[in-house]
C-alpha cells in the first residue's frame, strides 16, 4: 500500500517546474512613443504597451511599427531560468525521470529574453522611406554560480 501511495505522489508532483512555474509566460511589449502596433512572428498583435501570453518554449520575433517611425524588430529567445532550474532539480528529489521529462517537453524551465521587449522608435527623416532596424538585446547577465568553474 505504501508503494502505491509513493508512486501516486511521485506522479502528482512530476514535473516540478511545470507545477511551480506553469507552461506559459507573459511577455510585456513597450515602445517609446507608446501606441505602436506590435506583431509577433506567431501571429499575435497588440498596441503598446501590452502584454501577450506564450508557451515557455516559443521563440519569436516582435515587429513594432508606427507611422512616421522606422520599423523595429526584436528577436525573443528562451533561456533556462534560475527558478526553472531549481524546479527541474527538484525532480531529482521528488518527480524523478517522469518529472524531468514533463519539464523538458513543456519547456517549464525556460523564460523569455528579453522580457520586457522595450524599444525606442527612431523617427523617419522627411523624404526617406521607413526601414527595418533589428534590435539585438544584450546577452543576459551571467550569474555568480555560472562564473565559478565547476570541478
Amino acid at each position: 500500500m505504501r508503494f502505491v501511495a509513493f508512486v501516486a505522489l511521485g506522479l502528482l508532483v512530476a514535473g516540478c517546474a511545470s507545477v511551480t512555474r506553469g507552461t506559459t509566460s507573459q511577455v510585456q511589449i513597450q515602445s517609446e512613443p507608446p501606441g505602436a502596433e506590435a506583431r509577433t512572428s506567431m501571429g499575435h498583435t497588440c498596441v503598446t504597451p501590452c502584454t501577450l501570453q506564450f508557451s515557455r518554449k516559443d521563440e519569436f520575433t516582435v515587429t513594432i511599427t508606427k507611422p512616421g517611425f522606422h520599423i523595429a524588430q526584436v528577436p525573443v529567445i528562451t533561456r533556462v531560468a534560475g527558478a526553472g532550474a531549481a524546479g527541474f532539480a527538484g525532480n531529482l528529489v521528488v518527480g524523478g525521470v517522469v518529472g524531468m521529462g514533463v519539464d523538458a517537453v513543456t519547456g517549464a524551465t525556460l523564460e523569455h529574453f528579453p522580457n520586457p521587449v522595450s524599444v525606442t522608435l527612431q523617427p523617419v527623416p522627411k523624404g526617406q522611406k521607413p526601414r527595418t532596424i533589428e534590435i539585438v538585446p544584450a546577452p543576459p547577465p551571467v550569474s555568480a554560480e555560472e562564473q565559478v568553474p565547476r570541478s
